[in-house]
C-alpha cells in the first residue's frame, strides 16, 4: 500500500531507539493522536541533525497539539543509539530503523537504487487518516514551525487561507 492523502496512512511496526532503549513502535500505538512522521536519509550526516533537534526542540508544542513525533530513516536501531548516546543527544521522541526499506517504500520515498529515503513528512490524523504530506531532495530540511501551523490548521476545522496562523480569520468551515 502506498501512502495516499484522505486514505488510512500505511501500518508499520518497526524497530525503534527511544529514552535509552530499544523497543518497537506501531503507528497504531499512537490512535487517538496526530502523528508527524518524518523520514531523513541517513544518520551522522550533515542537514539531518539540525532537522532532528528542530523536532526534539519543539517537543511542548507537539504536545499541547496531541501530536507524536516519529523520525524514521534506513539506519540500523544500533546506528540511532550510538549516534543519540554521542553527538545527537537524546530525542524526545522515536527514531524508527526502516532497515528494511519497507516503511519507506510504503510511503513512498525510497530511493531504490540508493537504499536511503528522501525527506518526506506525513501528518497522520488521529483516526491513521493522512492529511497531509510533504517530500523533499536531499539536500534541503524542512521547517518545523510549518510543520507546527499546518497541524494548527487541520486542527482548526476551518478552512485557511495561504499563510494562515492561529488567531487569525479564517474563510470559514471546512
Amino acid at each position: 500500500m502506498v501512502a495516499q492523502i484522505g486514505k488510512h496512512a500505511p501500518e508499520f511496526t518497526a524497530p525503534a531507539y527511544f529514552e535509552g532503549k530499544m523497543s518497537d513502535v506501531s503507528l497504531k500505538d499512537y490512535r487517538g493522536k496526530w502523528v508527524v512522521l518524518f523520514f531523513y536519509p541517513l544518520d551522522f550526516t550533515f542537514v539531518c541533525p539540525t532537522e532532528i533537534q528542530g523536532f526534539h526542540e519543539h517537543k511542548a508544542e507537539f504536545d499541547k497539539l496531541n501530536a507524536q513525533v516519529i523520525g524514521a530513516s534506513v539506519d540500523s536501531v544500533h546506528s540511532h543509539k550510538a549516534w543519540c548516546e554521542g553527538a545527537l543527544g537524546q530525542m524526545n521522541y522515536p527514531l524508527i530503523s526502516d532497515i528494511n526499506h519497507r516503511v519507506s517504500r510504503d510511503y513512498g520515498v525510497l530511493i531504490e537504487d540508493k537504499g536511503i529515503s528522501l525527506r518526506g513528512l506525513f501528518l497522520i490524523d488521529p483516526d491513521g487518516k493522512l492529511r497531509s504530506y510533504l517530500v523533499n531532495d536531499l539536500s534541503v530540511g524542512r521547517n518545523v514551525n510549518e510543520v507546527i501551523r499546518l497541524l494548527q490548521a487541520f486542527q482548526s476545522g476551518e478552512l485557511c487561507p495561504v499563510g494562515w496562523k492561529p488567531g487569525e480569520k479564517t474563510l470559514g468551515k471546512a
